[in-house]
């Protein structure tokens, strides 16, 4: 999900598009499909993920909890379960990956959208074009996704000492050259 900026939602296996560097996020709120990038390592991930069930539609398969299929490996179970991993069991398996890595700062699955939005933004991504990743119709609702960091701050500070720096360098040129300081030691302001 982080790697996508989607929402909890199935993704099948037909959805991944390696090849093309894409997921295509099909039925989305209000029934919208999209593409988003899918970059060749989050590719690789999903691909062994997927190799050790091989289900041939879900990348998430439920393993749903039937007593009858816990003789079965879990492979197997994976491989032919009919529906998708549930958006609870998601959310359960995200708490539990987050308390195992040690991180303690709350969060919840959504927070990987949001996180996704604002990673995007402070690599100088477009907001239109984090907009439509994100599958809004208004850049208001992306505006709410992109959190102000250190780093954005930074960056944004250094474009305008930048250009900040340029002006002035251009406004002494124009005057050294208007005022025909072409000998000698410049004026100081």
């Amino acid at each position: 999900m982080r790697a996508a900026g989607r929402r909890s939602g199935p993704t099948q296996v037909e959805d991944i598009q390696g090849k093309a560097g894409r997921i295509h996020i099909r039925d989305a709120k209000r029934g919208k499909d999209r593409y988003v990038p899918l970059g060749q390592g989050m590719y690789l991930e999903l691909r062994s993920w997927w190799k050790q069930h091989r289900n041939p539609v879900w990348i998430f398969p439920s393993l749903g909890s039937g007593s009858n299929e816990s003789f079965k490996p879990r492979s197997e179970v994976l491989k032919n379960a009919a529906t998708p991993m549930s958006v609870s069991s998601v959310q359960r398996a995200f708490q539990l990956a987050r308390a195992e890595s040690g991180v303690h700062k709350e969060a919840v699955v959504h927070t990987l959208r949001h996180s996704y939005a604002t990673h995007l933004l402070e690599e100088g991504v477009s907001l239109r074009l984090i907009s439509q990743y994100l599958g809004h119709t208004s850049l208001d609702t992306t505006v709410i996704y992109t959190h102000l960091t250190a780093t954005s701050e930074e960056k944004a500070l250094q474009v305008l000492e930048k250009r900040l720096l340029s002006r002035i360098c251009g406004w002494i040129l124009v005057r050294v050259i208007d005022q025909g300081y072409d000998r000698g030691p410049l004026p100081l302001l």
